[in-house]
């Protein structure tokens, strides 16, 4: 099996799971199916969403004979609306739901999505490839004050201000169209400034490709429809790789009536896994079981 991309924390998800042979699970960011492989083999049954066309070929390709006998329902959805993408496709009320977060190794490696600041291709990022708005979109056509609120609000930059002036600059005179155009200004704007001990062009990627999705506003309204959607005892598991994201997961914990906050602090991943796999570093997993 080609690689595709590497699930974070696979293990611990399948333990927290507690996979019931016969019963459904929903992954609803299905990605390369590294977690759908697991509950398959364990017995469950899944329902896989997600919104990237590329994700559906590669599990149709790999997954044919779980297709053929039915254990997995396939379809392209936004999981914003996973109470109704449930209700509609999966035979039965799952005992529990996945979300493994953030963008995959196979969206990051193909250099015409548009995603990784380490390629020259098109400032794209959509990982529904069918949405109108793409990355160019946002960095040429909004207001130097928009850029500046993504920049600061979706990537924590503290150096958004100058990174946003710099750019109404540029493409005053040309349009910003290239990944590695972009980061190349990103690396000019914060020339001189202390930054940490990663690409300089890293939290603009990250607030852009937020922007561009809505991903953080999608997780918001998901949540508590997934808790909605799921039988009692039913377990919403979430992997979360920056403190955006987290602290959407943690607060969905202490607001919500009505469910069991199973992880008292979050768990990451281990020395070994990291070792293995640089990219779970940063990764946080929060577990919640339905009362």
């Amino acid at each position: 099996m080609e690689s595709y991309h590497t699930p974070v924390l696979l293990n611990e998800i399948i333990e927290y799971l507690n996979v019931q042979k016969g019963s459904w699970y929903v992954d609803a960011t299905l990605g390369g199916g590294g977690h759908i492989k697991a509950i398959l083999e364990h017995g469950g049954k899944v329902l896989g969403i997600d919104v990237d066309e590329d994700a559906l070929s590669y599990v149709k390709r790999h997954f044919k004979k779980y297709l053929d006998n039915k254990s997995l329902v396939l379809v392209k959805g936004n999981f914003a609306n996973i109470d109704t993408l449930i209700k509609e496709y999966c035979p039965e009320s799952p005992m529990g739901i996945i979300y493994d977060l953030g963008v995959s190794s196979h969206q990051l490696s193909t250099e015409d999505r548009g995603f990784s600041f380490n390629s020259d291709g098109f400032l794209d990022m959509r990982m529904d490839q069918g949405m109108a708005v793409t990355a160019k979109d946002v960095i040429n056509g909004f207001s130097k004050k928009e850029l500046e609120k993504v920049f600061r609000g979706y990537g924590e930059e503290r150096f958004a201000g100058k990174i946003a002036d710099l750019i109404v600059k540029r493409r005053a005179n040309k349009t910003i169209s290239t990944c590695g155009e972009l980061s190349r200004l990103v690396a000019e704007a914060k020339k001189g400034g202390r930054y940490e001990k990663i690409n300089p062009a890293t939290k603009v990627f990250q607030a852009l490709r937020i922007a561009v999705n809505s991903e953080l506003e999608n997780l918001k309204v998901s949540l508590p429809r997934a808790l909605r959607a799921i039988n009692s005892k039913g377990r919403v598991v979430i992997v979360s790789f920056h403190s955006l994201e987290d602290r959407i997961v943690k607060d969905f914990g202490k607001k919500t009536e009505g469910l069991l906050v199973i992880t008292k602090k979050p768990i990451g991943a281990s020395i070994s896994e990291v070792s293995n796999n640089p990219k779970s570093r940063s990764a946080c997993l929060r577990v919640f079981e339905k009362l």
